[in-house]
């Protein structure tokens, strides 16, 4: 699950969609929201897992106290719509049980703050609706990933390697220089999109590989209109930016299994006197006979969100996009084009059942690689 912000409640509502199916997950990966979303899943039992996201995203965009009544005023007024009253409310006041701005003496005295805002609440949301006892029990697979502030090395926080803690969810998501870096172990950390927005590399290429059916919920779209306003452009702009590794990410993965797949089907071909060579016997220690499914569920709305829209947290709008998650979603199991024979010389398939039309697809089951 990708990092977002606000637009996380679309991946809540994918994974409604398939805690009611047969593919429920046996491991869930996030960046920054994503990996907020992913401790909820990896934290509850089955049966409690949508009532907690639910509980989340409800509490996070409950509005704020402090000008609730001024807020509907001008929502009733047509003065604002409610997305840019969303955005705006999330600026001045933060959202509850997530994020606070600092106040006013933090800049007046002592040393000066090295983020805009708080996540001291987040701790507590966390600890309220996550069991870290079960995600450290090891049930379900867990992986979130942070930047180290110092070296700048991307960093994985996973259950099956270490003991998982609130401060490393935060850590995933503290991103700069609004949220403050986390500190783990004498370490700091910033939100892993600063590297890379997807954790699919790390579920792909961890060490013993696997064959997998994996569902990547990304909320930026790569394709989209050409901009006619300023506000089109900053929205476009952000897209291309947190979809741009997304996208380049799939495509080596899947190119790369590819190789993979090929250089083991080439080895069995070849006869025993060039199986014994040292180069035929490097490059199969890079073969695999694993095959991968990717599907890519990527929030694509009809209409344009604006530039804020990752840290527009209106209630409605965290409804419609948790309801366009549980769609698309839905749509895609109801097709389920992943149960189709893999071809013999394919490693890797992507599927992006909702994406605009484009040119055909290269490989069968191939989405076009601008499509993601």
């Amino acid at each position: 699950m990708q990092g977002g912000g606000a637009l996380g409640s679309y991946q809540a509502g994918v994974y409604e969609a398939l805690s009611g199916s047969d593919y429920l997950p046996d491991w869930v990966a996030g960046i920054s929201i994503g990996a907020i979303n992913a401790a909820i899943i990896a934290g509850n039992p089955p049966g409690e897992r949508v009532a907690k996201l639910r509980q989340f995203w409800e509490g996070i965009t409950a509005p704020a106290s402090t000008l609730a009544g001024c807020w509907q005023g001008a929502l009733a007024a047509g003065w604002v719509d409610y997305r840019q009253l969303g955005a705006a409310s999330a600026l001045l006041l933060g959202q509850p049980g997530f994020f606070a701005p600092r106040q006013a003496m933090d800049w007046l005295l002592g040393p000066e703050p090295v983020s805009y805002y708080d996540t001291a609440a987040l701790k507590g949301t966390l600890e309220a609706l996550v069991d870290f006892d079960r995600i450290n029990a090891k049930q379900m697979r867990f992986s979130v990933g942070a930047v180290n502030v110092r070296t700048g090395n991307f960093a994985y926080f996973d259950n099956a390697e270490i003991t998982i803690r609130p401060e490393h969810v935060m850590a995933s998501g503290a991103l700069p220089p609004g949220f403050p870096a986390i500190e783990i172990d004498g370490e700091h950390y910033w939100d892993g999109g600063l590297v890379s927005n997807t954790p699919l590399q790390y579920v792909l290429e961890y060490i013993p590989r696997r064959s997998r059916l994996t569902f990547q919920v990304d909320v930026f779209p790569s394709r989209g209109a050409l901009p006619t306003t300023l506000a089109e452009v900053a929205e476009r702009d952000k897209d291309i930016r947190y979809s741009s590794r997304t996208r380049a990410v799939t495509d080596m993965l899947r190119n790369a299994h590819d190789v993979r797949h090929n250089i083991n089907a080439l080895f069995e071909m070849l006869p025993d006197a060039l199986r014994a060579t040292p180069e035929a016997q490097f490059l199969y220690a890079y073969g695999c006979v694993t095959t991968m499914d990717i599907v890519q569920l990527i929030y694509r709305p009809d209409q344009p969100q604006g530039q804020a829209k990752d840290y527009e947290f209106s209630r409605r709008t965290m409804e419609e996009r948790w309801a366009a998650g549980r769609a698309d979603a839905a749509a895609a199991l109801v097709a389920s084009p992943w149960l189709a024979p893999m071809p013999a010389e394919i490693g890797a398939r992507t599927f992006d059942l909702h994406a605009p039309a484009a040119a055909p697809a290269s490989r069968i089951g191939q989405v076009p690689r601008d499509a993601a």
